[in-house]
């Protein structure tokens, strides 16, 4: 049994900061004359007591972590955190949710999945509303950071061709990963001013736009409208939207190769041409059926197309329209969509666009073999060898996605949900999307409807989605425990 104690410190830690974070919807409900402050500020005093707690009684054991620590602690941190962002939903007598469905926002914030079982968000506290976008903000750079510094190092999926700290050292961004981590959230924080500014200087009103821009560059999909984005239709707010759900779901290490004086540096990556070759792709098909059908026309067409298709494929969640009463042929383009993803490094979702370049050279490498038996053949990545530790670890990856997807989408089924709803539920938990598709979970409905043990099926399912998968599922292993 590995010694809990480093784990329960930075728990600690996180949890301090959380119950401050708490705070800042307080001052807001309080400035407005909501009750809902007392809430949020019992919640925070429980937070950060509990967390100085944790801290103060194991203070004297940082250190570096050692590998079955580290899983345990990227895994415990996030249910902890979770555990305590719920406590104001569930207190909060404005909206009145039980603990699954405050679990369940809460889950859905912090995964920046998107998903929401409030209705009635345009009259809903502003604190409550608050509260949901800096859950899913603070959860948006903590996904950057574990993607950056955690899960290469874990060998998570395949991201650990994504590892930093090489031997070679021209390849390092920053000399210590402390000031990468510090870069890049300052970067996130920029990212953010100039989203809200842009937002606002467009019309919409201050509060709104800091709130959306939080969830913009989250890549989240929390809004404060029912109507999501659909609220504003002036095309400036949703060119805006667009434009930082794209930056958003960029790798940000690659931003930081990019501000010494390599601008380009960002392009030359694999998985970032792959993104946009995607993005353009999703764009022309939609926009050509909303032509070909007649539901849209010009430049009405393309806003439609790039908008919808750039938020499904990012995992943002955003949405101007029911895309669901589109027809059939644009909700299986949106099914299979809102599996890719953006770009490993980023605060998007889904399988990643890395995973599918990296099974694509491997097959063209295997092809290539049976034709020329005796030729030598290497699979190769940004120009580089493909180990083939990495290829096993993205197929192995695939395949568990998949198998968990079916199986968590034949459970919703076994509930009660038509089969649409459970595959789109499933589908949208698993990749971090928020949205499904159908009346119920799409994007003119929630998932306040679904019975509570569809929730918590869906909660497990944000979490694996977001943590890869393996993160989770090697603490069920009895060799894990062992050794």
């Amino acid at each position: 049994m590995p010694s809990l104690r480093p784990i329960l410190l930075v728990i600690g830690i996180l949890l301090t900061t959380l119950g401050i974070a708490m705070l800042l919807p307080a001052a807001v409900d309080l400035t407005v004359g909501n009750p809902d402050w007392q809430v949020f500020s019992t919640a925070a005093v429980a937070s950060i007591f509990i967390g100085i707690s944790l801290w103060i009684s194991n203070r004297g054991f940082a250190g570096n972590l050692t590998m079955q620590q580290a899983f345990l602690l990227t895994t415990f941190s996030w249910v902890a955190l979770v555990t305590f962002a719920a406590i104001p939903f569930a207190l909060s007598p404005s909206i009145k949710l039980s603990y699954t469905d405050a679990f369940f926002e809460a889950m859905s914030g912090l995964t920046t999945t998107g998903s929401t079982v409030i209705v009635g968000l345009d009259t809903a506290p502003p604190g409550i509303l608050a509260w949901r976008a800096i859950l899913q903000w603070l959860g948006g750079v903590g996904i950057i950071v574990m993607a950056i510094a955690v899960l290469p190092m874990l060998r998570i999926g395949g991201m650990q061709i994504f590892r930093l700290e090489s031997s070679d050292t021209s390849e390092k961004i920053l000399p210590r990963a402390q000031a990468i981590v510090g870069s890049i959230v300052a970067l996130y924080v920029g990212l953010t001013a100039i989203c809200t500014f842009s937002y606002w200087a467009f019309g919409m009103p201050l509060a709104h736009a800091v709130a959306h821009s939080m969830t913009t560059v989250a890549t989240g999909g929390f809004s404060t409208s029912d109507l999501s984005l659909g609220r504003w239709e002036t095309p400036g707010i949703q060119y805006t939207s667009v434009v930082f759900m794209i930056l958003a779901s960029l790798p940000f290490a690659l931003y930081l190769q990019s501000l010494p004086g390599k601008p380009w540096a960002v392009f030359r990556d694999a998985q970032v041409r792959g993104f946009f070759l995607i993005v353009a792709i999703v764009t022309t098909v939609l926009m050509t059926y909303l032509m070909i059908t007649g539901l849209h026309t010009g430049e009405s067409a393309f806003r439609a197309a790039v908008f919808n298709g750039v938020s499904v494929l990012t995992g943002t969640g955003y949405a101007t329209h029911d895309y669901h009463a589109w027809g059939t042929f644009s909700v299986g383009v949106f099914f299979f969509t809102m599996f890719i993803g953006g770009c490993a490094g980023s605060t998007s979702c889904g399988i990643k666009i890395f995973r599918f370049q990296v099974i694509e050279a491997a097959a063209r490498t295997h092809v290539q073999r049976i034709v020329h038996p005796h030729g030598v053949f290497t699979a190769r990545y940004n120009d580089r060898p493909l180990p083939r530790e990495v290829v096993s670890s993205v197929l192995s990856f695939l395949f568990l996605f998949l198998s968990i997807f079916a199986v968590m989408a034949i459970a919703l089924s076994m509930i009660g949900l038509d089969p649409l709803t459970a595959w789109s539920a499933a589908g949208t938990a698993l990749a971090n999307v928020g949205p499904g598709l159908g009346p119920t979970v799409g994007p003119a409905g929630s998932f306040q409807p679904l019975p509570d043990p569809a929730k918590w099926i869906l909660s497990a399912g944000m979490l694996l989605g977001r943590l890869e998968l393996f993160t989770v599922l090697v603490l069920f292993l009895p060799r894990f425990w062992r050794h």
